[in-house]
C-alpha cells in the first residue's frame, strides 16, 4: 500500500537530484515541509527538480562542524508551488523516502545535485504501521508542553494516526541538528517513538534543572542590622 496516488514507485525514484542543505530542518517519509525560497541558485533548484519527471529534492543537513554533510537524507516531491510578487517561490514537499548521499557536485548554477541511493529505505513508500508506545508519548508530551509553555488542540493530538503524530512532532519540535538527525536515521516508526519520548524527557528535565538553577539560594548575602 503506497502512502498515495501520486507518490512514486520504487522503480521510479532517481538515480540523482538536487539538494537541499537547511539546519535544523527535518523531513520525514509522509510529512509535508513548508519551505520560503528566494536564493538564486535555490530558485534555479527548485526550477531544476519542476523540469524533471519526478520534482524531487533531496533534503540533508550540514554537519555541526561546517564540514560537509550527513549521508542520510530524505527525498521530497513538491507537492505544492506557487511564485510570489517579490520573487520567491513558496513551496511544499512531500516526504517520500530516506537515501544516502555517495557523492555530490555543485551544478552549474550554484546548488549541490547528489548521487543517491534509496535501497536500505524501500520500506518508506509504504506506511509505517508498527506498534508504539502512545500513551507514554502522549504523557511526555503533556509534560514538555506544559514547561514549555506550548498550547495545543489535543483532542486533534488523540485523533492523529500514529505515524502522522510521530512523524509530525519529530518534525516540528525545537530540537538542535544532530538530534534531528538522529530522529531521521532511525530503523522504524516504533524506534522513533522511543527516541522522541528520551527527548522530551531529556528536555523537560533540562528545563527543570534551569529552573532550579535560577532560584535564589539560601546562602546569600544578607543584610547587616
Amino acid at each position: 500500500m503506497s502512502r498515495g496516488p501520486f507518490e512514486p514507485l520504487f522503480d521510479e525514484l532517481p538515480d540523482t537530484m538536487p539538494l537541499f542543505p537547511l539546519s535544523g530542518a527535518l523531513l520525514l517519509p509522509g510529512g509535508s515541509l513548508p519551505l520560503n525560497i528566494f536564493e538564486p541558485r535555490y530558485l534555479a533548484m527548485i526550477q531544476e527538480a519542476m523540469s524533471s519527471g519526478h520534482r524531487m529534492i533531496g533534503m540533508i543537513q550540514p554537519q555541526n562542524d561546517g564540514n560537509g554533510y550527513y549521508q542520510v537524507g530524505c527525498a521530497g516531491r513538491i507537492s505544492e508551488f506557487s511564485e510570489s510578487d517579490d520573487g520567491r517561490y513558496i513551496i511544499s514537499l512531500s516526504g517520500i523516502a530516506r537515501f544516502d548521499c555517495h557523492s555530490h557536485h555543485l551544478d552549474e548554477a550554484g546548488f549541490l545535485v547528489g548521487q543517491v541511493d534509496f535501497a536500505k529505505f524501500a520500506q518508506d513508500l509504504e506506511p509505517d504501521t508498527s506498534l508504539i508506545e502512545r500513551d507514554n508519548l502522549l504523557s511526555v508530551l503533556r509534560t514538555y508542553f506544559d514547561v514549555k509553555g506550548f498550547s495545543a488542540d489535543w483532542s486533534h493530538i488523540d485523533e492523529c494516526q500514529d505515524e502522522r503524530l510521530v512523524t509530525t512532532l519529530s518534525m516540528i519540535c525545537p530540537f538542535d541538528g544532530t538530534e534531528k538527525q538522529a530522529l531521521l536515521e532511525t530503523e522504524d516508526l516504533a524506534s522513533r517513538t522511543q527516541l522522541l519520548i528520551a527527548m522530551l524527557e531529556m528536555s523537560v528535565l533540562g528545563h527543570e534543572g534551569a529552573v532550579q538553577d535560577n532560584q535564589p539560594s539560601d546562602d546569600g548575602p544578607r543584610r547587616a542590622h
